[in-house]
């Protein structure tokens, strides 16, 4: 039950973390929360599973905070690739 908040958290910073990377007209809303959530899931049960205990303050912190931090560089780097080729397809059209 404990890995709710864990997601919960992750989920609300990952929708703080799409309004502070730019570029928010290139990619959907929901983006970056879902990345930050899957990743908080995906860390919580892999240092489950590694032996750590809820009590844990590394399990909280690497899938809450680690997770929005993940999310946020996999949105910057997703938004540089969108910038890219859309600069490419418009020299191909000639825009």
């Amino acid at each position: 039950m404990y890995i709710l908040l864990a997601l919960i958290g992750a989920c609300a910073l990952g929708i703080a973390a799409h309004f502070a990377v730019p570029g928010r007209e290139l990619r959907g809303v929901a983006l970056t929360p879902a990345i930050a959530t899957a990743v908080s899931a995906i860390a919580y049960t892999g240092l489950q599973w590694l032996g750590l205990a809820e009590d844990n303050i590394l399990l909280w912190l690497a899938s809450v905070l680690g997770a929005v931090v993940v999310a946020a560089i996999a949105t910057a780097l997703i938004v540089a690739i969108r910038r890219r080729t859309d600069a490419e397809a418009k020299a191909a059209l000639g825009i």
